[in-house]
């Protein structure tokens, strides 16, 4: 007990002090002024080859690549990902939500570390089928998110099935490898071809995703071994999660990366508290799986029918009593608060008005202002509850109503 509490306080105090010596020396500035005129420079240069990709346009790549984006996008992987916890691949599931957390925390780091611009358009012509890929174009450039998380997940998962595979065949071992480098090469091509991203762009994607997956299928199972079986795993993951809020740098300007970041860094919490309250009963490995007699193809149907529509009602409600709790706690503390979009009340010239006529700070606030921030927007906070909640559910909640209902 004392060894795990002793690395848990060191990997803290580690991560705040990071924050605190980076916020006073400037580190993101100074690492932005050193990178961002390359990679600018080698997204400006890059343009004649996403041009001459661009010259063999058809309607049929435009659908076939915008698909391909869409099926390794994050919202894809938002609503897999549940259905595989319900299948009864508990620790595939859990390994993979965690790997696309940090996937994503890494990578857009790296992006609002760098700022680096997205090709310019025109003359580039930019494909955006989606909402996603909308919001997706209002991030900085480098690295691709969708190539690292394809590399990431792809290669995880290609992992996870032939070191479990019972037998082994070299045939259908080199297929599976030569189809997942099938399917990197053509995310990399196809966002050239969309205009979203630059060469160097999908090189940087590729080689940051190759560095986080030999990293996790170093540790995957240590981790896992701590978040089913490990002490004091939800406190030390709430203190993780609330200190990488803050360990985010700050891009050159404002984008939509960091929202991202804190969607996931919920899940992750809400995955790995609930998975610790109901290992045992819900997500060991002898839990009946899909395809099996225990798990019937029209059972699995009759657990999504549930699912779904549970966890969206427990994103909805997670959302509205964020939205009154908060800003309560908030006040009650003296932090001075602000919201972007989910209170429209607090979202005005107003609030800030109000405070900088604040002449005393709280203690509270001195410690969560450290990084010269005036406001602390409300939002990260709401956002962080909703999709712990929704996680929360995936794997407490949901199973809770399955085995109430003998799905």
């Amino acid at each position: 007990m004392e060894s795990i509490a002793a690395w848990q306080g060191v990997a803290l105090c580690g991560i705040f002090s990071w924050i605190v010596i980076s916020t006073y020396f400037n580190v993101t500035k100074k690492i932005r002024s050193l990178l961002q005129p390359r990679v600018a420079h080698r997204v400006v240069t890059g343009t004649s080859i996403i041009l001459k990709i661009q010259k063999h346009q058809h309607k049929l790549w435009d659908g076939l690549f915008s698909v391909l984006s869409s099926i390794v996008s994050v919202p894809f992987y938002t609503a897999f990902l549940p259905l595989l916890f319900w299948s009864g691949h508990g620790k595939l599931a859990r390994q993979m939500t965690l790997l696309m957390a940090f996937c994503d925390y890494m990578g857009n780091c790296i992006k609002d570390v760098v700022s680096a611009p997205r090709p310019s358009c025109p003359p580039v012509r930019r494909i955006t089928a989606t909402k996603d890929e909308e919001d997706n174009a209002l991030e900085y450039g480098l690295p691709s998110s969708h190539t690292l998380n394809t590399v990431c997940l792809s290669g995880y998962l290609l992992y996870y099935v032939l070191s479990s595979a019972q037998s082994r065949d070299a045939c259908v071992e080199l297929a599976a490898v030569a189809f997942a480098g099938l399917l990197v090469g053509l995310i990399g091509v196809g966002r050239i071809y969309l205009g979203m991203h630059s060469l160097i762009d999908i090189i940087g994607g590729l080689a940051v995703g190759l560095v986080i997956l030999a990293f996790w299928l170093t540790v995957h199972e240590y981790v896992d071994g701590f978040i089913v079986s490990g002490q004091n795993v939800t406190s030390f993951w709430a203190a993780l999660s609330f200190l990488l809020l803050f360990a985010y740098p700050t891009p050159e300007l404002p984008t939509p990366s960091f929202e991202y970041h804190t969607a996931f860094n919920g899940v992750a919490f809400g995955i790995v508290a609930g998975i610790q309250q109901t290992y045992h009963q819900f997500h060991h490995e002898a839990v009946p799986r899909i395809f099996t007699s225990q798990l019937t193809i029209p059972a699995f149907l009759g657990r999504m029918l549930v699912g779904i529509p549970t966890i969206l009602i427990v994103k909805f409600c997670s959302k509205a009593l964020a939205k009154w709790i908060l800003p309560v706690v908030s006040n009650t503390l003296g932090i001075p608060i602000k919201s972007t979009s989910y209170i429209p009340m607090l979202n005005g010239s107003a609030i800030e008005k109000k405070s900088s006529e604040i002449k005393q700070s709280s203690y509270v606030q001195k410690m969560l202002f450290f990084s010269r921030q005036d406001l602390f927007d409300v939002d990260t906070g709401i956002r962080f509850l909703q999709y712990a909640g929704l996680a929360w559910s995936v794997v407490d909640l949901v199973p809770s109503l399955f085995s109430y209902l003998r799905l």
